[in-house]
């Protein structure tokens, strides 16, 4: 039997078995994500336990794995995007569910740096011997149990898998509806490979068979599981940040700021707002709200050029008077300043000041990323320590708010909030801290 048939009958038979509750009797679904933790914190001790080279290996063999089986991967993708389609969902949403050779490579590539980095289990955050002779270290270890609630993003499956296994955790994964072809597709893959490189499938498991109401049982199952990160939009994220009694890093919505101060080149604002706005609109990192310096002169280039793209723009009184002739917009409101579009739709403001651009961050951002773009250092150096986000950056595009881009192989998500982690979470962002203390038969006084 070839790897690929193998993998047919796998797949195949997860489908009869999602199937199955519907044609016999009701499940108990609590019974049933409780037992997926179960089974999952066992599989956490092998996968704690794994050496670098296990890890590494099973990395790479997911990566050939996915590329083996791309054909059944993208067929299952495309059943969910027509059904996506058939169902009137947006054109931004679609984009985050649609999978493609290049994006599949994405993932490979994303694998393979995450073989390459360093190991985190195991490293010392810190370390003395104490006057009395005690050696004492404080080092990286796992979480343990890592869940994962996230909306049409098949992509997220891979990354946060991957970044799982190489931090030594097992991870649950509820993906949503939307995706379900190819998450399916997607989790047999993962955990076959698992088991070709002697780890255990259950490293890797969903709760998607059991929906909604599974995903409301894996927020609440504390002692299960030991951290769980929502990815997707503002009422997904709230949802579970709000019912959850299982820890929660919350990964906030992006309503992403660039000011263009008076000093900035043309040529380099004009660069960054159509990466920023136009290469991926339907992803967090994209910048939503423009805001120009009334003494700055590229408003006129930078609405021709957004123009071309295709970018609707909301603009407030006096950037509606700077738009060059044949652009059109139309007038902002506040709930344009509060919004992340997720599409190809820009606010745009004019302001007297840098102060009066930090004040309109600080009143409508989410703490993702903010951007400015400058000649002038004092500004940039004000900006840098003024802005209150998780990511803040100099004359370069907010698309680079990425945890591959950043050198950490790929993301669980971007938190948005302070504890633990902030920004980009990559590998260390899935362990916690073990204090390990060595003595010879002291004793405290």
């Amino acid at each position: 039997m070839t790897d690929t048939v193998a993998h047919h009958e796998t797949a195949h038979a997860i489908e009869q078995e999602a199937a199955a509750p519907a044609a016999s009797q009701p499940v108990d679904v609590e019974a049933a994500v409780l037992a997926i933790g179960d089974r999952a914190r066992v599989a956490s001790r092998a996968v704690g336990r794994a050496n670098r080279a296990s890890k590494d290996r099973a990395l790479r063999a997911i990566g050939a794995a996915l590329k083996e089986n791309e054909a059944r991967i993208l067929a299952a993708n495309e059943r969910d995007l027509e059904a996506g389609r058939e169902n009137g969902t947006s054109k931004a949403l679609l984009d985050r569910l649609a999978l493609t050779p290049a994006r599949i490579d994405g993932l490979v590539s994303a694998l393979e740096n995450l073989a390459g980095l360093p190991d985190p289990v195991g490293n010392v955050v810190r370390g003395q011997t104490l006057p009395n002779g005690l050696r004492m270290r404080q080092v990286n270890v796992p979480m343990g149990v890592v869940a994962a609630i996230y909306e049409a993003r098949p992509n997220v499956t891979v990354d946060i898998a991957g970044l799982a296994l190489k931090s030594g955790n097992a991870v649950i994964l509820r993906g949503g509806s939307a995706a379900a072809n190819t998450n399916r597709e997607l989790v047999a893959v993962l955990r076959d490979t698992l088991v070709e490189v002697g780890l255990p499938a259950d490293a890797v498991q969903t709760v998607d068979d059991y929906g909604r109401a599974g995903a409301e049982v894996l927020m609440k199952a504390r002692g299960r599981v030991d951290v769980l990160i929502p990815r997707g939009g503002r009422d997904l994220i709230q949802n579970v940040v709000l019912n959850s009694t299982v820890p929660v890093i919350e990964t906030g919505e992006g309503n992403v700021h660039i000011f263009v101060d008076e000093s900035a080149d043309e040529a380099m604002a004009v660069e960054i707002l159509l990466n920023a706005k136009t290469q991926r609109p339907s992803v967090c990192n994209t910048v939503e709200t423009l805001l120009v310096h009334s003494k700055s002169t590229v408003l006129p280039a930078l609405a021709h050029a957004l123009a071309e793209r295709g970018v609707r723009l909301h603009v407030d009184g006096r950037s509606m008077d700077a738009l060059p002739a044949g652009v059109e917009a139309v007038a902002a409101t506040d709930v344009d300043w509060a919004t992340e579009y997720m599409d190809l739709d820009l606010a745009v403001a004019t302001v007297d000041s840098i102060d009066e651009a930090l004040e309109h961050i600080r009143r409508w951002s989410t703490g993702h990323t903010e951007a400015i773009i400058t000649n002038d250092l004092r500004n940039a150096e004000r900006f840098i320590a003024e802005i209150d986000s998780a990511a803040v950056i100099v004359n370069a595009s907010t698309r680079f708010t990425d945890g591959g881009e950043l050198g950490l192989g790929a993301e669980v998500g971007i938190s948005t909030q302070k504890l633990h982690a902030r920004g980009p979470m990559g590998l260390t962002e899935l362990t916690t801290t073990k204090w390990i203390v060595q003595g010879e038969g002291q004793v405290r006084a």
